[in-house]
């Protein structure tokens, strides 16, 4: 089968830093599905392990940790799924990614797809879901229809996870939502998205808060340069309130601050229940059957904002050099081969 893989960590200026490969067809597990890939997006994860992940010697590694498609095969230990569904997943780390005519994935991470989307617009949703569904309900603690009374602030709010986390706070919580993004068009979007009021975060976001008669914030999902906001985002929390992030950072981040006002620091890595394979790992085919029977309910919709049209080299390029400019809105798409 084609697949669009790297052998060595490569800016993508450099000719080899993606190819088209022929691998062999991949054979389903146990507690696997053989999906036909119809449509995937890019998300920083394949930029940051396309240009910094080491891959073994002799081998090849296949990215994309989005996908959308049609079940050819079930293993032995599946339930739930029969051939011909059309499912959505984020696949796991330590796997062969979705960039692929065809690929393996663990049924209990995956869902049966939105029936109202296609596959391109299925395909923005699943990594950035899982990840703000974690951040929200199980990093920060707010229970679905919870949260009467306090502020969630969300730093980055007109990327991928932010455009859903946006969403998942407006309309499953009762949290008053700010994000902050820092062009006209960003900020459109996030307010489009469902967020209650918008900041600039090129400024202090403390400072950014009070000037606009908001805060002090109960909650932060802080998406993006968490570290250049840390000492704004203590400022801006209330006491006993709790900060979760995803990003990484060049530099260690100091806790101590945080113990004047007993705040709370959460990390948020969806890959955790798979690549650990922990007791609970069925829960992130549970909560994308749950944002699926939202997303055809019209309570949340596609982030997908940029179609690259089929996947090929060329189009692969043009999508992670749009995610790598940090300027994206929303997810870039593509279709399958």
């Amino acid at each position: 089968m084609k697949a669009i893989a790297h052998r060595h960590p490569a800016p993508l200026s450099a000719a080899d830093a993606l190819e088209l490969v022929d691998l062999p067809e991949p054979s389903p597990g146990p507690h696997d599905l053989l999906v036909q890939v119809k449509a995937v997006s890019v998300n920083p994860v394949d930029v940051k392990v396309r240009a910094g992940m080491p891959v073994p010697e002799g081998q090849v590694r296949v990215l994309g940790w989005d996908a959308a498609g049609t079940v050819l095969a079930v293993g032995s230990a599946v339930q739930g799924f029969a051939i011909g569904d059309r499912v959505w997943y984020a696949g796991a780390l330590d796997r062969q990614g979705s960039n692929a005519e065809r690929q393996v994935v663990d049924a209990r991470i995956a869902s049966r797809m939105p029936a109202k989307l296609d596959f391109a617009q299925a395909a923005a949703l699943p990594l950035t879901a899982i990840t703000a569904w974690e951040m929200l309900f199980d990093r920060l603690g707010v229970a679905p229809g919870g949260g009467q009374g306090q502020c969630l602030l969300v730093v980055g709010a007109a990327g991928g996870v932010g455009s859903i986390l946006v969403q998942l706070a407006r309309r499953l919580t009762q949290l008053q939502v700010i994000g902050t993004a820092s062009r006209p068009d960003t900020q459109a979007w996030v307010q489009e998205m469902g967020a209650h009021h918008v900041i600039d975060h090129t400024q202090p976001l403390d400072q950014a808060l009070v000037a606009a008669g908001l805060g002090p914030v109960h909650l932060v999902a802080s998406l993006t340069h968490t570290q250049q906001h840390y000492a704004a985002l203590i400022n801006a929390l209330a006491p006993q309130g709790k900060l979760a992030l995803i990003d990484d950072s060049n530099e260690p981040i100091d806790a101590r601050p945080l113990k004047a006002k007993s705040l709370s620091l959460h990390w948020e890595m969806m890959f955790t229940r798979s690549r650990f394979q922990t007791d609970d790992i069925a829960k992130q085919g549970e909560l994308l059957a749950q944002v699926a029977a939202a997303v055809d309910a019209g309570t949340l919709r596609s982030t997908m904002t940029r179609h690259f049209g089929p996947l090929s080299l060329a189009t692969l390029r043009e999508a992670q050099a749009h995610v790598e400019s940090g300027r994206s809105i929303g997810k870039a798409v593509l279709d399958g081969f």
